[in-house]
This record gives C-alpha cells, structure tokens and sequence, in this order.
C-alpha cells in the first residue's frame, strides 16, 4: 500500500469552538469481553459469533479487549491522548440478562465505576444506549421484528439513566440502526443473520421507534439530558448520467440516508422507498410523533461514499456498487473520500435542520504491525485522520454546528463479521497479552487537540 492517503492538508484548528470535543469512540461487545461474568447472560452476537463462517476466522468477543478488567488503563490512554470526551456504549444482556424483568445490579455497578472513572480524568462520558447487542432472549421472541422489543428498550433504558443520568448528560438511543434493520436482517451479514426483507423493514420500523420511546423514557428519567441519535450515511453517486443510474442512486439514497432521517425529522417513512420495498409498515396512532421527537443533538457515522448503477434483478434497492478505478481505499477496501464527510455534515445542517452535529464515528483499518523499534507506524491512518478533520474544518467554515468528533477507535477491536484481522485503532492491541501500544496516529491525534488548545486558548 501507499505511504499515504493523499497530500496533508493543512489544519484549520481555529474553525473549530474553543468548546469543541475531542473524542474516542467505542462499542461495549467489541472491547469489554468478560460476556459471562458478573451475570450477564448472551447476546445476539455472541449466538451469532458461533454461526459457522460467520465471523472471519471463528472470531467472537468473549475477550475482546478485555475492557471489562483493563478499564482503568484504557481511561489513562485517553488522557495520554488528551482527549476530553469519550463514547461508549452499555451493554443491554450485562444490565437487563433476560432483556425485560430484573435489573443486574452487577451490570449497572460495573458502568457506574466507569463513568466515575471518566469524570475522575477530566473527560465526558457520551452513552449509547443500544450498540447492537440485542439480548438473545429477545430475539427468541422475535427480536426487532416485533414491537415489544422497543418497549422493552424504554424500559431497559429507565433503568441505566436512573442509575447514571445524575452524572451523564450526554447520551444516544442508537447507533447505527441502519446496520440493525438492513445488514443485520436483509443482507445476513450481521446479527441476528436474517435475509428477509418483510423482517427488515419491521426491524427498521421498530427500531426508530425504539428510539423515541427510548427519548421519551431518558426525558422522564434524566431530566438534564441531552438526546441525540447516532446514524450511518454514504453520499451516492450515479456510476453515470443514464437515467437508470440516476434512478438507481435516489434508490440507494433512500435506503442508506432518507429511510432513516426522514422519520426522525418529521417527514414520515419516504414514500418512494415504502413503494419499493412493498411491506406494510407496523404503524399505530402516534407512533409518528414519538419517531420524531424532538433532539438535542445529532450524531453522523461515516467512513466512505458509494458508486451505484441501476441493477434490477438483484436485490433491493437494486442498485449496485461500482468499484471506482485509481481511488485510495482503506483495508476495508472502501474508499477514502474525505469530502463525503463535509457533505453529509452540510446535508444534515441545510435539509434537516439539525443544530448540534458531532461526528461520533470516523476512521480507518489498516493492516498495521509492530516495528522493530517496539512502534507502530501508521502514516495511512494519520492521513485518513487529517483529511476528514480539514473536511469538518471547512463544513464549520460553512455553517455546521459542529461541537465534536470522535475518533474510530480507541482501540483495535473485534470489528463484527471480520473478527481481529481489522484493526481501526489508534491504539494497537495485542490480543494474545492484551499489550495496548499507542500508534503514530494516536500521537498525530494528540497534536491536532493539543495545538487546537492553544490556538484557542483565552
């Protein structure tokens, strides 16, 4: 591979508010492991992770990176990094095992240490409540395809702000619910590993309203909170102007962008998109209004824009990607587009709307090694870096209401359905001793805050 990603550009650290957060971002099933311990029961992914081929090489999280016992060090890494603010997310099976019913007090007891730990160091826990890892037991009973799930997140989500909201102000429903309903149960490719697309349009629907039911139960709960959503986007092009490719990219706009932020904003389910998909949705009288609650803020996922050409015999949105010739691309093989990120953020600003924006999740795997000299060098991943922080410079410059970003991740992790071979940290980890070793991007990371400090300071 290339030493870089493209030309460094120049960091323009004063776009950024004196107040802006800088950040790590994690998620509990890819770090903590301990997923027998202390009562918590199985999750979907841990099912999920014992599918034959399902996981690169029979990977799970059983161990991860051990989190659950190394927390204590991992809060000192941040603060080696200076970051201010740090994304994780709570574990549903270790606070609710059976999904509903009773509360472990184990589960609860081990993030409130967490938390304490976070504000002891100077830095902003940022909690989300539902990372994907739905309790088996409610997927026995039918999982997001049934609407009980989405009470039962409400409820589950009472019990983690009554014990944390005196401390967290800053917390999302869900992550990623697009990876959920459309990975997860039409492509098979995540848990709960279903290709049907009945099954995930319903999962779609009662995730978002999971979501609101969700917002509705920290506002009861959490009085002082502040409630975003965090979601997932690529910007989509047409592979050419045919009219059929043009088609294609509104089809996939609708599916990867519009599907999930219409609801949220008060635009109901698109109707072209309900029109392609030709499930009935599981609607009832004010399920509209709960979707749409009102938020605090925003949170936006990305890592890669998408090509598409019209292809109507596979399978929805029938559209299919095109692999763009002489484009850098990641380990993941996406491609690296940094000006997709200053998009979708303008987009979310100007056609939503929205007044406070974080960037929660942004990064890069690369197939990095230790050296030699004991370092891990990781000059793509740094250029990965600066490029996306000159885009949400120049968004900024733009009008964004921009109050944060956090990096993807902390550290190396169990990265889903490719298991350990993926390594997006900017902390390497050896998982055969769990030895956690900064990365030249981590140091770059470090820079950017310290110098954004001082260009800001007074």
């Amino acid at each position: 591979m290339s030493e870089s990603t493209g030309p460094r550009p120049a960091l323009d650290l004063e776009a950024f508010p004196a107040s802006f957060a800088w950040g790590t971002a994690t998620s509990a099933y890819q770090i903590e492991g301990a997923v027998a311990e202390d009562g918590r029961a199985p999750s979907i992914w841990d099912t999920f992770s014992r599918v034959p081929g399902a996981i690169d090489n029979g990977d799970h999280g059983d161990t991860a990176c051990d989190h659950y016992h190394r927390w204590p060090e991992d809060i000192a890494l941040m603060k080696e990094l200076g970051t201010d603010a740090y994304r994780l997310s709570v574990a549903w099976p270790r606070v609710v095992p059976g999904g509903d019913g009773p509360v472990n007090k184990a589960g609860l007891d081990f993030y409130d240490r967490l938390v304490d730990g976070l504000l002891d160091a100077g830095i902003t826990p940022s909690v989300t409540l539902y990372h994907w890892d739905l309790p088996q037991a409610l997927q026995d009973r039918g999982g997001w395809t049934v609407r009980e799930t989405a009470e039962h997140l409400a409820a589950y989500t009472t019990a983690v702000a009554e014990r944390l909201g005196d401390r967290v102000t800053r917390w999302a429903t869900l992550n990623e619910p697009l990876c959920s309903g459309w990975i997860g149960h039409l492509e098979g490719r995540m848990a709960p590993g279903l290709t049907d697309l009945t099954a995930a349009v319903r999962a779609s629907y009662h995730l978002l309203l999971g979501h609101g039911l969700a917002t509705q139960a920290l506002r009861a709960a959490a009085p002082g909170a502040r409630i975003g959503l965090v979601t997932n986007h690529s910007t989509v092009a047409p592979a050419s102007d045919r009219p059929e490719d043009l088609a294609a990219a509104a089809r996939m706009d609708g599916h990867t962008n519009r599907w999930w932020l219409d609801p949220v904003y008060g635009r109901g389910f698109p109707a072209d998109m309900r029109e392609l998909y030709g499930v009935e949705l599981p609607e009832r009288p004010g399920d509209a209004e709960l979707i749409a609650a009102p938020l605090d803020w925003h949170g936006l996922n990305y890592y890669f824009p998408v090509t598409v050409a019209d292809d109507p015999e596979g399978p929805v949105p029938y559209a299919r990607e095109v692999r763009l010739p002489d484009v850098p691309r990641s380990g993941m093989d996406w491609q690296i587009d940094a000006g997709g990120l200053e998009a979708l953020l303008l987009r979310l600003t100007e056609d939503y709307g929205v007044r406070e924006l974080y960037v929660t999740e942004n990064g890069s795997a690369f197939p990095d090694t230790v050296g030699p000299d004991g370092a891990v060098h990781d000059p793509e991943r740094t250029g990965y870096l600066e490029q996306h922080l000159a885009a949400c410079a120049r968004a900024v410059r733009k009008g964004v209401p921009l109050a944060g970003y956090y990096a993807w991740s902390l550290l190396d992790n169990f990265e889903w359905a490719y298991g350990y071979d993926k390594r997006f940290g900017l902390v390497h980890v050896d998982y055969a001793t769990q030895k956690r070793t900064v990365k030249t991007s981590g140091r770059r990371y470090a820079d950017v805050i310290r110098a954004h400090r001082e260009a800001t300071a007074g």
